[in-house]
């Protein structure tokens, strides 16, 4: 099925020019919903350009340019309001991850110098509780007060009064003022631990480049409905919705918890999501959990053949043949992009033969982060699809099955990392472009393949390479593996070991011993074995009791796994 795009799409220059330019197009059409129907609240078009004016009003009025802000919490109107408003003002935005220990926040804040924080109501106690302790912090900036006992505390709407006096008292700076696109405008911190996480700075010509980018590459328009999932810190999250979809007219739900994400959906009956796999993966599970517990799989497995073989001969009748399916995913969902971490490809044939176009992508935190995406109506299996306009992609030093690491370069790519002159020096090659740790390959047509990690790579005493995201691909097939990560282990006699870190389905083990558990999943491991070369196939398991720790984006921290 060939798709032609025939919306008239219009080019982001800067974050200002897109506030007001979409306030013009969409006015009074919501931009900003809420999911939970306990807690209603609209955000029009207006209402935030208004804001922003006067947020950013109010940050020209204390004087505030070139410095540092930063912004914590859940997902909130407010939120975005601020970023806009910062960014444009000539400040830089530092989005701080709420899931965060209280000493990580202490810690970035400081080493950032963040002269003033935005924070949502659910950071209210951590961020007051903690205000002496942030030497460069003078104002805090809350949503919604609960300490106001002291000068430096200015609740968010005195903010947007003062500010909104202003501008009508005629200050109106933040409309003329000059916007640099090649200065920092944000700084976003790499997980890991707070000593070794690097502060990424992009320009705004990298977030207009990213977002310009990803309007081009997705079919959304004015009619388009979102349930916006991921966290407001996460760059991919903002970008590719809160930048690009006010370009598009869109409107977002905001979800108030990732608990009540399926919850949500039903609620909402959103059209379009933006994912991680994480949550991909848990509702593929639910889907056929569902089916095995209606006994229907037979009946389900015929209706996926029929529905391919009507489909060669272009009837297209997946949404009444799985229309179960697609109510109990709110009804209307069409369309998921999906990236930050590999997807098994069974999923998104899955979801295509039930009716639902998943199109993979890639990115990265320092390239704002879209790099690629598979098309609409132009899916590859297993390919996270072709380079984005903004920048190029090829790969370095490919080995004889063409795989290398993916370097990049174009308006995408950061300014460098944050006071780090060596690790800014170590991510480029001489002659500019950005090495992405990532290995993969690209084949004729420029479909992107991720084959894994460089750093994750395991190199055999034989030469060969051993990719551990493929080994779990494999093995998260088996029911009763819920999460997996492959790593290298040493032998008594030095030998090199594959091993498995699982953590075993609950539902499947319960009431089951510990060495019940350890013989299923080697039971598990040993079958899936015999599908891979014997190079690539696991020598040990070691169970886990617990789930992985993992980052707001949901992926496991496996730089903390020895």
């Amino acid at each position: 099925m060939k798709y032609k795009d025939q919306r008239e799409l219009t080019t982001i220059e800067d974050l200002r020019q897109l506030v007001f330019r979409a306030a013009e197009r969409f006015g009074d059409k919501d931009l900003y919903a809420s999911p939970n129907p306990k807690k209603p609240y609209h955000y029009t078009y207006n209402d935030f350009k208004r804001n922003v004016i006067a947020f950013g009003t109010a940050l020209i009025e204390m004087g505030l340019r070139g410095q540092k802000i930063a912004v914590i919490g859940e997902a909130h109107p407010a939120y975005m309001t601020a970023y806009y408003a910062v960014t444009i003002t000539g400040n830089v935005i530092v989005p701080l991850d709420k899931e965060l220990q209280t000493e990580q926040v202490v810690n970035f804040l400081n080493r950032s110098g963040a002269i003033a924080i935005v924070y949502m109501p659910s950071m209210n106690d951590t961020v007051i509780n903690h205000a002496e302790e942030l030497t460069a912090t003078k104002y805090f900036i809350p949503v919604e007060p609960e300490h106001i006992d002291r000068e430096s505390v200015i609740p968010y709407n005195a903010m947007l009064e003062k500010g909104a006096q202003a501008y009508e008292a005629g200050n109106d700076t933040f409309c003329t003022m000059p916007i640099d696109m090649e200065k920092m405008c944000t700084l976003l911190f790499t997980s890991g631990t707070t000593g070794t996480s690097k502060g990424v700075m992009l320009s705004m010509r990298n977030l207009v480049a990213a977002a310009n980018d990803s309007c081009k590459a997705v079919i959304y328009d004015q009619n388009n409905t979102f349930l916006s999932v991921l966290p407001l810190n996460h760059v991919y999250e903002v970008t590719c919705g809160h930048i690009a979809l006010p370009n598009l007219g869109a409107t977002a739900y905001l979800n108030d918890s990732l608990k009540y994400v399926l919850r949500n959906i039903k609620t909402v009956r959103p059209d379009s999501l933006v994912l991680v796999p994480l949550f991909l993966e848990t509702m593929h599970r639910s889907i056929w959990k569902g089916i095995d517990k209606k006994g229907i799989r037979k009946k389900v497995t015929f209706a996926l053949k029929l529905s391919r073989a009507l489909m060669k001969c272009g009837i297209d009748v997946r949404r009444k043949l799985f229309k179960q399916i697609i109510d109990e995913l709110g009804g209307n969902l069409q369309y998921i992009i999906c990236g930050g971490a590999p997807l098994d490809k069974q999923i998104v044939r899955d979801f295509w033969d039930f009716g639902i176009m998943i199109c993979e992508g890639y990115g990265i935190t320092e390239c704002s982060p879209l790099l690629a995406v598979n098309r609409p109506y132009q899916i590859v299996y297993g390919s996270c699809g072709k380079a984005v306009d903004s920048c190029q992609v090829k790969i370095d030093n490919p080995n004889e099955e063409g795989i290398g690491e993916i370097i990049a370069k174009g308006d995408n790519v950061m300014l460098g990392y944050y006071e780090d002159e060596d690790a800014t020096a170590e991510a480029f090659t001489e002659d500019g472009w950005f090495r992405t740790g990532d290995l993969g390959r690209i084949d004729a047509e420029g479909n992107i393949f991720i084959t894994g990690r460089k750093k994750n790579l395991i190199i055999l005493s034989n030469g060969k390479n051993i990719y551990p995201e493929e080994i779990e691909e494999h093995l998260q097939h088996s029911e009763y593996i819920a999460e997996c990560v492959v790593i290298e282990r040493t032998g008594q006699t030095g030998e090199q070991l594959i091993t498995a870190l699982i953590y075993p389905s609950e539902e499947l083990t319960e009431g089951m011993e510990p060495d019940a558990i350890y013989a299923k999943l080697k039971e598990e491991v040993d079958r899936i074995n015999t599908d891979l070369p014997p190079f690539k196939q696991v020598h040990e398991i070691e169970v886990r009791d617990t789930e992985f720790e993992k980052t707001t984006t949901k992926k496991i921290k496996r730089y903390i796994l020895k």
